[in-house]
């Protein structure tokens, strides 16, 4: 029994001795991955995010928020973002009155549906902004959402 043991663990260190030596292992840290700036998530503004995204701010009915008018719960309320613009290849989500702003960025590959659904946290009532990145631009809309129950707070 000591001895397979022994044998899994030898391989099994090896193996993951392959996979760092080539490479294939994920960042050590979120901050070292590509395209990562910290200071997107202390923006407290739209301003703020498009300026440090380096993108000229909009609005547009070209893109979309899709969420309840009142989130029992602020713990988990459901968003869906979609936009009928052209070129779009980043989608976000932005709650000002949260403590953190920026809720999320979500990369789109080429040709991809810009269509995006999760569920967030919300302090508070707020104005759920969309996002949209195409091109130089950054598209926003927004919807109002009341929220009755506490959530990140």
């Amino acid at each position: 029994m000591e001895i397979r043991r022994r044998i899994i663990l030898r391989h099994g260190l090896a193996t993951v001795g392959l996979v760092v030596a080539s490479g294939l292992s994920p960042p050590a840290r979120a901050e070292d991955a590509a395209g990562w700036n910290p200071a997107l998530f202390k923006a407290t503004s739209l301003e703020a995010i498009a300026a440090l995204l380096g993108l000229e701010l909009r609005h547009s009915a070209d893109v979309l928020v899709d969420s309840p008018d009142i989130a029992e719960i602020g713990a988990a309320v459901p968003v869906a973002l979609r936009s009928t613009a052209k070129g779009v290849d980043l989608l976000g989500i932005a709650v000002p009155k949260n403590p953190i702003a920026l809720v999320g960025l979500f990369h789109l590959e080429p040709g991809a549906l810009p269509r995006v659904a999760t569920r967030i946290k919300m302090a508070q009532s707020s104005q759920v902004y969309a996002l949209a990145r195409t091109g130089r631009t950054l598209l926003f809309n927004a919807k109002a959402v009341k929220v009755t129950v506490g959530g990140c707070g």
